[in-house]
């Protein structure tokens, strides 16, 4: 039987083809609810002020930045939303004196227009992002060499072969309105799947690529990037992939409140909870990874009450 279509964009998947059910049993969860979605590689932090929750973000780069050597390089993927962090981040190698030569650091995503990745000259450029609020501020007999920084280019194989031979301690994330994690968005309806979405084990088959953007995405974006300026927001993108976040010994998202509504967190977080990966909502097929961690902003996760 086929999926109802998407009320967003017919031609794609997406969250609104889910069965009602489901979708009414996360807008009911409350706060205790989403703690209780906590199980073995599942847990549930809620943080509770902005300060707590972007220097907890912070600290995870210098965890994963203490553990590597020259013989054992060790390394972080990182977002470009949440943002808040990476001063924070600059600022606690530099007040530590930490040294972070051996370690790495991969950037999940970049736009791409006309086939190719856009320059750190381009407005929205997430390396530009990287290096302004983070790289850049670390003192340069501290910081990585440029060979350790990896952001994905329109060829991703070098990108991918990156992970290999580094451990990726962790692979930070926010979550889009779309439900996903950098910019794996769900599907076009396509054939073979145009009644149905694609099996997780064909999603999860996927590594770094470029990727046409769902229209919830462009919209989003928009709104956080562009000031509503939707023209400037590039329709591709290349992004890290489901096999290189299985590389990664834990997988942890940031929820803010700003790229998501209250609805759309604890959808996600229901899913992951009772283990329901569903390729319509792509930060579901987390489900299957082994360690997974979802931070709440306390305010930001609100209420879902529908009101007259």
């Amino acid at each position: 039987m086929a999926r109802p279509l998407s009320r967003i964009a017919p031609a794609w998947w997406d969250f609104t083809t889910l069965d009602r059910e489901l979708m009414n049993d996360a807008a009911a969860l409350t706060v205790e609810g989403l703690q209780s979605l906590s199980r073995d590689g599942f847990r549930v932090v809620i943080h509770d002020t902005l300060p707590e929750f972007y220097l907890a973000e912070a600290m995870e780069y210098i965890h994963a930045w203490k553990q590597s050597t020259e013989d054992n390089p060790v390394g972080i993927c990182g977002p470009i939303g949440p943002v808040d962090q990476l001063p924070l981040v600059a600022m606690l190698v530099n007040e530590m004196d930490l040294s972070i030569r051996s370690a790495h650091f991969w950037g999940m995503d970049e736009w791409v227009i006309d086939g190719q990745v856009v320059g750190e000259d381009h407005p929205l450029s997430f390396a530009a992002t990287d290096m302004n609020l983070c790289f850049n501020r670390i003192r340069p007999d501290l910081v990585m060499p440029k060979a350790n920084i990896h952001f994905p280019n329109a060829d991703p194989s070098d990108y991918s072969a990156s992970y290999e031979g580094v451990r990726c301690a962790v692979m930070q994330g926010g979550q889009g309105e779309v439900k996903h994690w950098a910019f794996n968005d769900p599907p076009k309806r396509e054939a073979p799947y145009t009644d149905n979405p694609p099996p997780p084990e064909e999603y999860l088959k996927l590594g770094a690529r470029m990727v046409d953007l769902h229209p919830l995405t462009l919209v989003q974006n928009a709104r956080t990037a562009a000031n509503g300026d939707i023209a400037i927001v590039p329709y591709q993108a290349m992004s890290v992939g489901p096999r290189e976040t299985w590389k990664a010994e834990k997988v942890s998202i940031w929820h803010p409140g700003i790229h998501d509504s209250p609805f759309g967190m604890r959808l996600t977080a229901l899913m992951i909870g009772k283990r329901v990966p569903d390729t319509s909502v792509p930060m579901s097929l987390l489900a299957l990874h082994p360690n997974v961690e979802f931070h709440f902003y306390r305010e930001a996760i609100g209420e879902c009450r529908y009101e007259n």
